[in-house]
């Protein structure tokens, strides 16, 4: 599931918060937020912690059906265009690279950086 992040800011409002504020009270960072936000899948403490300053479920937070692999390419590829938007001498390879790697597990990256290096030693 993914972080519904267009439903925080107004149930913090309803509350009284600012989204900093909410946040602050959460325990949760700016940069963890965004980065739950942009992710397909949610670290669960996070928002169980927002749920709880928000006063509402963690579901509340939640969109329930997951983005299919075409959204989520066409999410990346967005931001990787904006990131590149902000930092013209950047290269977008990278930031699309960097990006896409963000969306495994540790471990998934991990084991994709073994098999390339495998690959590469195999060749020499």
């Amino acid at each position: 599931m993914k972080l519904a992040r267009q439903r925080v800011r107004p149930l913090a409002r309803e509350r009284g918060f600012t989204l900093t504020g909410a946040l602050r009270r959460a325990r949760v960072s700016r940069n963890a937020f965004y980065h739950l936000a942009r992710r397909a899948t949610v670290v669960p403490r996070s928002v169980h912690a927002l749920g709880a300053t928000l006063g509402v479920t963690s579901a509340a937070l939640l969109d329930e059906a997951p983005l299919s692999p075409e959204a989520r390419a066409a999410a990346l590829l967005s931001e990787a265009r904006r990131i590149q938007a902000r930092n013209p001498r950047s290269s977008f390879d990278n930031i699309w690279h960097t990006l896409w790697l963000l969306e495994a597990t540790p471990a998934e990256r991990l084991r994709r950086s073994l098999v390339r290096g495998r690959s590469s030693a195999l060749q020499r």
